[in-house]
């Protein structure tokens, strides 16, 4: 067995070298037979018209001819070249809830989990955009919706399609992908519009050599050195379709609906030489397949003084797969393995209903919808046994059914308390029901208040402010209330069925500088206030997710920057810039001394330098992504998982390579690396001496990226 797995893992190593060579040379062939024509050139920085926003707020609008010289394909090309502005897109927990992704579409928020607005843009032909508006969100009178927002105008009219061609290649460690991408067609006929579209994202990531695996003792001895060898495969095909009905007297109607499949491969191989000892051959393979579907509708109408809306929402996902490890030993001992296995079925049904309607000088609207979410799972251990197959028994702790049946009504109001100034204030309850059966079956209850206040001042023409506070009710993710075996790491959770979802008070401050022809700044700053935070603590059988005593709180700061270059006589080129800081603290649930958040970032960076030649289809740029973590944290071991910790790429784009886009990407030029790093106690760590150190330092190889994008 132990050949057999080597031979696979040292074809992996070496695979798609030669063929990328070969994409290599098709694209440098398209690339030497680029069009002629030129891109055109727009005016020096971006062309901005000011106008009245949908309450009476200041909005900035870029008309497409502001997007000339990047040649986008598609309303999302435009979108992500909107001077200052990042896309944030919906938050996927249980339920439909508020608006929270600050994009919209025609004024309409898009009422879908399957696709995300962005998602959308994506399959809308840049030829259909009439212009983007930059607004304050407050002033669009949609519940949750604060800070800056995009609103993308769309016409209708005619057939068009999209396509993306997606290409990965690594010189080591990770298998490559010729199969990605999408390609869609939306038309128009009479009151209906329609979109259809076939997606396949891939994933691929991998790591090995670099330094290796050292464990040492606590007094620094070396115990055991190891090399190391990862790879990630993972395929998600999917399709998609969009059917919209807008009647001559206002009613509107929307139906989408997406069936996918998932499969993903995780390898995590180790040759292991401990000192003194038999050396012996790790292998952990972690398999996962399975399929989603995801229908939605709605309808709005005229009712009474004012309008309705109807939601409705059925979500299902089904995955299986063994994870499994084995240890083969040099020196002929019997193998030995371990199997855990879940099948695991989710499901959620929403039905949402928002009535709006003008009173008292101001815009109302009241919100009622229900959930019903669930999570059934089945689980199986093992060990390997002498025949060389795997003794497999269920395993009750990690099998068992959990649902939540919950409710929230929320009525907001929105209002002008001046021509620049903006107020949306709501408030509600949520009511939910827990249960789970099972190995530990559990009944409970909550009631839960929730809402917020929301001011946007247009303070002048060049600056947008906007201040908002909110009471949350975070969710509970249904798989912490089930045992787990891990059987990677060696850190099980026993599951946890007293959890309780967590609640905050959040606040939010935004600005938005409109720098003229230099570009745009947006700064964020922001903090919440948690209780009943979700931490590692000590539950009965060892360790598992659970709420700490005292209040968790983090403050954090996003800063945007888009800045032209132009006035510095460098036509063409242009910085942005995305930095965000955060700080964290909880009292630890062993020591109650303050601590930072397990594993939480703290720090990232995404800045780019790119430089459209003018006059030319040619395009270069250059850019680096960073980041740091805190240090994760268990009841047993502390560590830190991280990578780069900097990433550096560069680029090169022809915008008409016979009618299309081509992009060609080389990432991690500077040999950023893959780090762990972990201290295991002997016992509890705040009690128990050190078992020993863990240090692992891999190479990740540079990463070959290929884009061709085109319509038709």
């Amino acid at each position: 067995m132990k050949t057999n797995v080597i031979e696979r893992i040292s074809a992996a190593k070496h695979l798609g070298v030669s063929r990328f060579a070969v994409a290599s040379a098709i694209a440098a062939t398209l690339l030497s037979v680029s069009s002629p024509a030129l891109a055109s050139d727009s005016a020096e920085g971006q062309k901005e018209v000011k106008t009245d926003g949908p309450a009476g707020g200041q909005v900035t609008s870029y008309l497409p001819a502001d997007f000339d010289r990047f040649a986008p394909r598609n309303a999302l090309d435009m979108l992500q070249n909107v001077p200052g502005f990042t896309v944030r897109d919906e938050s996927q927990g249980r339920g439909l809830g508020q608006a929270s992704e600050n994009v919209l579409i025609n004024g309409d928020r898009l009422a879908s989990k399957s696709d995300s607005a962005t998602t959308q843009l994506a399959r809308i032909a840049a030829k259909r955009v009439t212009r983007i508006d930059i607004v304050d969100g407050a002033t669009f009178g949609i519940p949750g919706l604060s800070g800056q927002v995009a609103n993308v105008i769309v016409e209708s009219g005619g057939v068009s399609g999209q396509f993306e061609y997606r290409a990965i290649a690594r010189p080591k460690y990770a298998l490559d992908s010729y199969g990605g991408g999408e390609v869609s067609v939306s038309g128009s006929s009479g009151n209906i519009d329609w979109t259809a579209a076939y997606t396949h994202d891939v994933g691929r990531g991998g790591g090995g050599g670099g330094k290796g695996t050292f464990i040492y003792d606590a007094a620094g001895n070396l115990l055991e050195q190891r090399d190391t060898l990862l790879w990630f495969k993972g395929e998600f095909p999917k399709l998609s379709g969009q059917l919209k009905y807008a009647s001559p007297n206002g009613t509107t109607a929307n139906l989408n609906a997406s069936y996918g499949w998932d499969s993903t491969r995780f390898n995590h191989d180790e040759w292991r030489y401990p000192v003194g000892e038999t050396a012996y051959f790790r292998d952990f393979l972690n398999r996962d397949d399975g399929y989603n579907y995801d229908i939605s509708a709605d309808v709005e109408f005229g009712l009474g003084p004012g309008r309705l809306k109807l939601i409705g929402i059925e979500r299902f996902s089904q995955s299986d797969g063994p994870a499994t490890s084995y240890y083969v030993f040099d020196d002929g001992s019997p193998t030995q393995g371990s199997w855990f296995w879940t099948d695991s079925k989710a499901g959620e049904r929403i039905g949402r209903a928002e009535y709006s309607w003008a009173m008292l000088g101001g815009d109302w609207q009241l919100d009622g919808e229900a959930a019903f979410n669930r999570l059934d799972r089945i689980a199986t251990v093992g060990d390997l046994g002498t025949d060389g197959e795997f003794d497999i028994v269920p395993f009750p702790g990690g099998t068992g059914k959990v649902t939540e049946d919950r409710y929230e009504a929320i009525l907001t109001h929105n209002r002008n308390l001046a021509p620049d100034l903006t107020l949306q204030i709501g408030g509600g309850y949520e009511y939910s029901k827990l249960a789970q059966s099972g190995d530990r079956g559990l009944t409970r209850e909550f009631w839960r208040p929730k809402g917020s206040v929301t001011l946007a001042w247009a303070a002048n023409p060049k600056l947008d402010l906007s201040f908002k506070l909110a009471r949350t009710v975070g969710q509970l993710s249904f798989g912490t209330f089930l045992a787990t075996v891990d059987l990677q790491g060696d850190n099980d959770n026993a599951g946890n069925i007293r959890l309780v979802p967590q609640q905050a008070w959040e606040l939010d401050f935004e600005a938005k500088k409109d720098l003229g022809p230099w570009g745009s700044a947006n700064l964020r700053a922001y903090a919440r206030f948690i209780d009943d935070f979700i931490d590692i603590i000590p539950v009965a059988g060892g360790e598992s997710s659970g709420n700490i005593d005292g209040k968790a709180e983090l403050y954090g700061i996003r800063a945007d920057l888009t800045l032209n270059l132009d006035r510095l006589g460098w036509k063409g080129a242009r910085l942005t810039s995305g930095n965000t800081f955060e700080t964290t603290s909880l009292p630890d649930p062993l020591t109650g001394i303050d601590r930072p958040f397990s594993g939480h970032r703290r720090f990232r960076s995404d800045t780019e330098l790119r430089w459209d030649i003018p006059k030319s289809d040619w395009a270069f740029g250059a850019g680096f992504n960073a980041s740091q973590n805190e240090r994760y944290v268990r009841l047993y071991e502390t560590g830190r998982d991280y990578e780069g910790p900097i990433y550096t790429y560069a680029y090169v784009e022809n915008k008409d390579v016979l009618g299309l886009t081509v992009n060609l990407q080389a990432f991690n030029l500077t040999a950023g690396e893959s780090y762990f790093n972990r201290t295991v106690y002997d016992g509890l760590r705040d009690r128990s001496p050190v078992l020993f150190r863990e240090n692992r330092r891999v190479d990740v190889s540079t990463i070959f990226r290929l884009s061709v994008k085109g319509n038709f």
